[in-house]
């Protein structure tokens, strides 16, 4: 058979059904032996293909799904650097990605000599290396242990994308290679670390002993592992936050939730974890965004346990932590709970803890998810009470996609209240525009037992909203929120507070142009309403929420609508800038209130 049948056999064997892909002539073997394997997506734009896998297994992976994978197939050239910005998010999200792309024929490949021999051709194994875990690149065929190596990288340790380049006259050469069946691959992914015991009861002491814990949760827990954990987390009676990739981990109405605490993140959850005096963090890098730009003032009240599977996240100097673990955070977030459950102090403990949880719910209860100060004016709607309305509005069988960028996404991440059972995907780390509709595209494929909710900003849709046409093409049951504040409000933000308002590419007065969102959606097909900010939720937009197949909601932002609670940065008199710790959001609380909410703390403002 030909080496792309057989390689695209094997790609079967190992779980992989589904494949979004771009057409073009340096894939045409790959994608022919592809045609009659797996369920074939095609999609308008490469970068789309990436995204749309990265959401897709992350679904999959989810409880209550099949756990079947996909991967990308791109061309050479244009298919390959397209392409690079999905790898560099899931890179960056330690997400498993595959991408297998094709080249020119090798006795064509230019090595370097010559910046290009072949047609379209560029080198995408150097291009792709460093936002990969491993790369390959195959101009004679080659047996599948090696292949298979390279794929399990992805899922070693801390996971991410690997790419594999064939070149065509390898994709098409004869190959009379064993077969799935024949023949195992020996390949094995390793087992996770896993802590020493001695590291376990010493995290258990840690939370024994403090009077104000949290057990911060992270991506690195997986969601099917989040289950039973937050179960015994619960048992043990621990307060529990998480980041925002693992918002979907712990129900919002939890009574041991205490939220999600980011330099954009939930005001009340900024103060709690402020106050804590153990701060169990598991399956977290612990970024800047976690522990804000002044990371020297996170968590100053409390002893800083991370558990990390990767060394380099431990050992990058910020923020101090006082304990530091590599490990599977799945594994030690449940020998963990088990060391407590099993201890005679717990009980001691807990009832200690009972008044920093009741402190915690009422502080939960007196700092609203929407602030008075992002009032809408009149003929807009407000964006944080729409997105309260719009959690109410939702199931727990929906996925929910909150963009991954901008005044839409930080809305989301402050103020939507998870259910259990929801599945709730971004991608934060790279932060690029438009990820949300090529991400909801792939999640609600794999996501076939409710809708998938997709908020979006107009300017980041833009970027992304050739794939309108892959949704409705597919029939996708997406519901789109298009919050059509004219443009990009962040940059518009960030232009009228450090530059005087010297706006430049923001919206249509400073050169920047976007479509009439009705208009665009009825040349795809698809069914669209603008809401109305007196009654958004009339007939007409509830029918279409409830309905089947995909649907565009135009939500009309005001231009100028602010985005509060947030961390204030000032440029001081040297040009650097200088911000404010996680517990001072502005606006900033009043006296009376921050004496209240802040009582564990010293002072309620941060050092000059």
């Amino acid at each position: 058979m030909r080496y792309a049948d057989w390689l695209m056999d094997h790609l079967a064997d190992e779980g992989y059904d589904t494949c979004f892909f771009v057409a073009g002539g340096n894939i045409m073997h790959l994608l022919e032996a592809a045609r009659t394997r797996f369920t074939c997506v095609p999609v308008v734009h490469e970068v789309a293909a990436g995204i749309a896998v990265e959401y897709f297994n992350e679904v999959r992976t989810a409880p209550g799904h099949d756990g079947g994978k996909a991967f990308a197939l791109v061309t050479a050239g244009p298919g390959l650097t397209n392409i690079l910005t999905a790898m560099a998010g899931a890179f960056l999200e330690s997400r498993e990605l595959l991408v297998v792309g094709g080249q020119v024929k090798s006795t064509d490949l230019a090595r370097g000599r010559l910046r290009q021999r072949g047609i379209q051709e560029i080198d995408g194994v150097s291009l792709a290396r460093p936002v990969c875990k491993a790369v390959l690149g195959i101009e004679t065929p080659v047996p599948w242990n090696v292949v298979a190596r390279v794929i399990a990288d992805g899922s070693r340790d801390r996971k991410g994308p690997v790419f594999i380049e064939v070149c065509l006259d390898a994709q098409g050469a004869h190959w009379v290679g064993p077969t799935p069946s024949e023949v195992s691959a020996g390949v094995d992914v390793a087992d996770l670390a896993v802590a020493q015991a001695s590291e376990v009861d010493a995290v258990r002491d840690v939370v024994l002993a403090a009077d104000r814990p949290v057990v911060l949760i992270g991506g690195g827990v997986q969601r099917a592992a989040a289950i039973d954990l937050v179960a015994a987390l619960a048992d043990v009676g621990v307060p529990m936050a998480t980041t925002w990739n693992a918002a979907d981990r712990v129900d919002y109405g939890h009574p041991l939730y205490f939220g999600r605490p980011n330099t954009w993140g939930m005001r009340w959850s900024n103060m709690l974890v402020q106050q804590a005096d153990a701060l169990i963090v598991l399956g977290s890098r612990l970024g800047l965004q976690q522990t804000g730009f002044n990371w020297q003032e996170f968590a100053p009240k409390g002893r800083v346990v991370q558990v990390d599977i990767d060394p380099a996240e431990t050992q990058k100097g910020h923020p101090h932590t006082d304990m530091a673990i590599n490990c599977d955070a799945n594994d030690f977030g449940s020998r963990l709970a088990t060391a407590l459950l099993d201890h005679e102090d717990l009980p001691a403990a807990r009832n200690r803890w009972a008044d920093w949880v009741g402190f915690g719910q009422m502080v939960k209860s007196l700092l609203p998810l929407s602030e008075e100060s992002n009032r809408a004016r009149r003929g807009f709607i407000n964006p944080y009470d729409f997105v309260l309305d719009l959690a109410d509005r939702l199931g727990s069988d929906d996925c929910v996609v909150p963009c991954s960028s901008g005044g839409a996404f930080t809305v989301m991440m402050q103020a939507f209240r998870q259910q259990s059972g929801q599945v709730v995907i971004s991608d934060k780390g790279l932060a690029s525009m438009g990820y949300g509709l090529s991400g909801a595209l792939g999640a609600a494929l794999a996501h076939r037992r409710g809708r998938v909710v997709l908020v979006e900003g107009d300017g980041g849709f833009a970027q992304h909203m050739q794939e309108l046409g892959t949704i409705a093409a597919q029939q996708a049951s997406v519901k789109i929120f298009l919050f059509d504040n004219g443009g990009y409000a962040s940059i518009r933000m960030t232009q009228h507070n450090y530059f005087h308002g010297a706006y430049l590419g923001v919206d249509a007065a400073s050169g920047l142009g976007l479509p009439d969102w009705v208009r665009l959606s009825a040349a795809f097909g698809i069914d669209c309403v603008r809401l109305d900010p007196a009654n958004p939720w009339d007939k007409r937009a509830t029918q279409l929420l409830e309905s089947t197949g995909p649907a565009l909601f135009v939500v009309p932002i005001d231009p100028e609508q602010t985005y509060y609670p947030k961390i204030v940065s000032r440029i001081t008199a040297g040009g650097s800038m200088r911000s404010d710790p996680l517990h001072l959001m502005s606006p900033q609380l009043s006296e009376v209130d921050s004496r209240e909410v802040l009582r564990f703390l010293d002072s309620g403002s941060s050092d000059e």
